[in-house]
C-alpha cells in the first residue's frame, strides 16, 4: 500500500470541487491550485489550502506541468488527482508525477499513452478482439494517403484528431471532394488543441447511439464494469445529456459490451477509473476510444450504483484491491444528467461569457448538482463552457426524466447566458421520452435552437421590472411613484430585449401597470417586491420573476423558465444610420483569442469567406465576410484577446 495524507487537485471548477469533497470526507488534507482568473473560485475556498499557478491562460496555469509540480513541492502534497480535461490524459504529466515521487490518482502513464493516440488505440483493440469501425490509422499522413484510404470506405467519413477528443479536430465528410479541406481544418484545430496534427479516418455511421462503459481496474489484475451510459444527445460531438442505463441495451448486450470493455482495459494493463466508448447501431457495437480518466458523466453511474468513484480512485491509487466483484455490482433505477453550459443554442451553441449575478441550484428528492459556481464570479473565455451538472435519479427512466425536467425549471442562473431552457425542452421531446435519441437528435430537433420572439408574459415582466427600477431610483417610497395630481402616470418605453427593440406604453394602474405594444394590452399587478425579484400577476396569472440588475443598468430576468436580458434604450439616440455604416464590419460574437488571420488588407473576398479564427472556451469559431468586397481594414493580429463589439476587420462592400 502507498501512504499519502495530502492530495493536490490539478484542476478547477466543478470537478475540482467534486474531488475535494470526496478526498476531505475520507480524511485527506487537500490542496487546490488556481489561475489569476480563479483566485476567489469555489474550489479555492473549499480546499484546506490553495496555491497560485499563474495568469488565466491555461498554458501558463492549469496546463503547466512545471508549475503544478512546484505546487506539490510547496504544499507537501504526496498525491495528485488530475480531474478531467486539462492534463488528465497527458501521459507526460502522469509520468512527471511518478518521477517526482508523487502518487498519480489515475492509470499508469504507459496505459494513458497507449490510449491517448486513437490510431494506436484502435490497433491495440483489434488485437484484443474488440470490434472497431473500419477506417485508416496509418503513419502516412499525406492527403494522398487519406484520399486513397477513403476510396476504400463508404461515405460519409469522419476525420478525427488522433491525439485528442471532445469534438476538437473532427470533421464530417459527405463527399470525397470535401476531404482535403476537412483534413486541413482538422489538422489545424488538433495541433492547436493537443499539440499534434496527426489524424485518423473512420467510416461514419448513420445516426448511431453513443454508448460508453464505465470500467474500473486495480493493480492486482482485477477489472470490472459498472454498466453503460447513453451519451447520444450531443452538439459539436460533445455530450449534453447522458443517462444510465441505455434505453435500448438489453442485459445480454450489456454483458457483451461490458466484457469487451474489460478486455480493453486488461489489454493495456489498466488500473483506476476509465471509460470505453462505443458506437451502437442495430445491436452491433464498435470501439471508438477509451478515456483514461473519470468522465464528466460519472455521476449517473454513481447514482444507480450508490458508489463514490472518486473514493474508489483514491483507494486503487493507494494500492487497494477493488472493493467489489463483477457479480456484486448492482444497478438500481435510472439516472439522467444534463450539462448546464454557458452557451447560446440559437447561435450554433457558441460559448458565452458574463457575470454570475444569480445562482440558485435546484434541490429535491433524487436531485444532485455538481458545480463550481459562486454568485458574483465571472465566467471567462479562458476555460470550458461547462458550468454545472444537474442529475436526477428515479425508480425508472420516466421518474428520472420528470425529476430532471423539474430541477432544470427550478434552477436559477442569471447574468451569463446558458442552455438551461434548451436542455429542459430536449427532455420534453417525444423522441427523448420514448428513448429514441441518437447522435442526430439535435440535428433532427433543430427547431429547439431557433430564436423565439418574447412571449407576452416575458415582455410584460421585463417592462414592469424596468419601470420598477426607474421608480425606485427616483423616490425613496416606490409606492408613491405613480401618483400625479392630473391622474395616473403614463410612460413610454423603448427596450432592448435580448437584442430585439421593443416599444411600449405603460399606464400606472393602482399597484401595477397597463402595458400596450404591437396591438396587445396586458394588465400587470405588482404583488410583492423582494431583493431577488418580483411577484407579479400578469392578466391574473401569478408568477415569481427573479430580477437582478448589472452595474450598467441592464436587467436580467427569468420568466417561465426563459432568461430575458433587458436594457432601457428610451433615452438613447437613434443608431440606424451608424449601424448602416457598419454593414461590412466584422466583430467577435464572444470574448476570445484570435488564433489565425486568413486574409490580408486589400484582399478581395466573397460573402461568407473565412477571415479570422477565434478561440473561445477551448473551441474554434470562424468569422466570415458579411458581404463581398475588399478588406479595407484589418484591425487585429493572431494572439490578440478580443471582446464583443471590438472591430476586427472592415469589408468595403463591392458587387461580386
Amino acid at each position: 500500500m502507498k501512504t499519502f495524507a495530502k492530495i493536490l487537485v490539478a484542476n478547477r471548477g466543478e470537478i475540482a470541487c467534486r474531488v475535494l469533497r470526496s478526498a476531505r470526507a475520507l480524511g485527506y488534507r487537500t490542496v487546490a491550485v488556481y489561475s489569476d482568473a480563479d483566485r476567489d473560485a469555489p474550489h479555492v475556498r473549499l480546499a484546506d489550502e490553495a496555491l497560485r499557478l499563474g495568469p488565466p491562460s491555461p498554458r501558463e496555469s492549469y496546463l503547466c506541468i512545471e508549475r503544478l509540480l512546484a505546487a506539490c513541492a510547496a504544499s507537501g502534497a504526496q498525491a495528485v488527482h488530475p480531474g478531467y480535461g486539462f492534463l488528465s490524459e497527458n501521459p507526460d504529466f502522469a509520468q512527471a508525477c511518478v518521477d517526482a515521487g508523487l502518487v498519480f490518482i489515475g492509470p499508469p502513464p504507459q496505459a494513458v499513452r497507449r490510449m491517448g493516440n486513437k490510431a494506436e488505440a484502435k490497433r491495440l483493440m483489434r488485437a484484443a478482439g474488440v470490434p472497431c469501425i473500419p477506417g485508416y490509422e496509418g503513419a502516412d499522413q499525406s492527403d494522398a494517403a487519406f484520399l486513397a484510404a477513403a476510396r476504400e470506405l463508404e461515405l460519409p467519413l469522419m476525420v478525427k484528431a488522433a491525439a485528442g477528443g471532445g469534438g476538437r479536430g473532427m470533421r464530417l465528410v459527405a463527399d470525397f471532394a470535401e476531404l482535403p479541406a476537412a483534413l486541413a481544418a482538422a489538422r489545424s484545430e488538433a495541433a492547436a488543441a493537443f499539440g499534434s496534427g496527426e489524424l485518423i479516418l473512420e467510416q461514419a455511421l448513420a445516426a448511431p447511439r453513443h454508448v460508453e462503459v464505465q470500467i474500473f481496474a486495480d493493480a492486482h489484475g482485477n477489472a470490472i464494469h459498472l454498466g453503460e451510459r447513453d451519451c447520444s444527445v450531443q452538439r459539436r460531438h460533445q455530450k449534453l445529456i447522458e443517462e444510465t442505463p441505455c434505453p435500448t441495451v438489453t442485459p445480454e448486450l450489456r454483458e457483451r459490451m461490458g466484457e469487451a470493455a474489460v478486455a480493453a482495459a486488461k489489454a493495456i494493463g489498466y488500473s483506476g477509473a476509465g471509460t470505453v466508448e462505443f458506437l451502437l447501431q442495430g445491436g452491433q457495437f464498435y470501439f471508438m476510444e477509451m478515456n483514461t480518466r473519470l468522465q464528466v458523466e460519472h455521476t449517473v453511474t454513481e447514482m444507480i450504483t450508490g458508489l463514490d468513484l472518486v473514493a474508489w480512485q483514491i483507494a486503487v491509487a493507494a494500492g487497494a484491491p477493488l472493493p467489489l466483484r463483477q457479480e456484486e455490482v448492482a444497478l438500481r433505477g435510472h439516472a439522467i444528467e444534463a450539462r448546464l453550459c454557458a452557451e447560446d443554442p440559437a447561435a450554433g451553441f457558441a460559448p458565452r461569457t458574463g457575470p454570475v449575478l444569480l445562482w440558485q441550484p435546484p434541490e429535491g428528492k433524487g436531485v444532485r448538482v455538481d458545480h463550481g459556481l459562486r454568485q458574483g464570479m465571472e465566467v471567462t473565455a479562458h476555460y470550458d463552457s461547462l458550468l454545472a451538472k444537474i442529475i436526477a435519479h428515479g425508480r425508472d427512466r420516466e421518474e428520472a426524466r420528470r425529476r430532471l425536467h423539474a430541477a432544470l425549471e427550478q434552477c436559477r442562473l442569471l447574468g451569463v447566458p446558458s442552455n438551461k431552457r434548451f436542455l429542459a425542452e430536449c427532455l420534453e421531446q417525444e423522441d427523448f421520452i420514448a428513448g429514441r435519441a441518437a447522435t442526430d437528435f439535435i440535428e433532427r430537433h433543430a427547431h429547439l435552437c431557433a430564436p423565439r420572439a418574447p412571449a407576452p408574459a416575458a415582455v410584460a415582466a421585463a417592462a414592469t421590472a424596468m419601470l420598477e427600477l426607474r421608480w425606485r431610483a427616483r423616490l425613496p417610497q416606490p409606492t408613491l411613484a405613480h401618483w400625479r395630481n392630473s391622474g395616473n402616470a403614463v410612460s413610454h418605453l423603448t427596450l432592448d430585449m435580448d437584442g430585439e427593440p421593443m416599444s411600449l406604453t405603460a399606464t400606472a394602474a393602482g399597484d401595477g401597470y397597463g402595458l400596450e405594444w404591437q396591438e396587445q394590452r396586458v394588465e400587470v399587478t405588482v404583488l410583492e417586491r423582494h431583493a431577488d425579484g418580483l411577484r407579479l400577476a400578469v392578466e391574473g396569472r401569478q408568477m415569481h420573476v427573479p430580477v437582478v440588475a448589472a452595474g450598467d443598468g441592464t436587467l436580467y430576468l427569468e420568466v417561465d423558465g426563459d432568461p430575458v436580458t433587458v436594457t432601457d434604450c428610451s433615452a438613447a439616440a437613434p443608431r440606424a444610420a451608424a449601424d448602416a455604416g457598419r454593414s461590412g464590419a466584422v466583430t467577435p460574437p464572444m470574448n476570445g483569442r484570435i488564433v489565425a488571420v486568413l486574409v490580408q488588407a486589400g484582399e478581395r473576398v466573397r460573402q461568407g469567406q473565412a477571415l479570422l479564427v477565434l478561440e473561445s472556451m477551448k473551441m474554434e469559431h470562424t468569422l466570415t465576410a458579411p458581404c463581398a468586397g475588399v478588406v479595407a481594414a484589418l484591425l487585429c493580429r493572431a494572439g490578440d484577446q478580443v471582446a464583443p463589439g471590438r472591430p476586427l476587420a472592415h469589408i468595403e462592400a463591392q458587387a461580386a
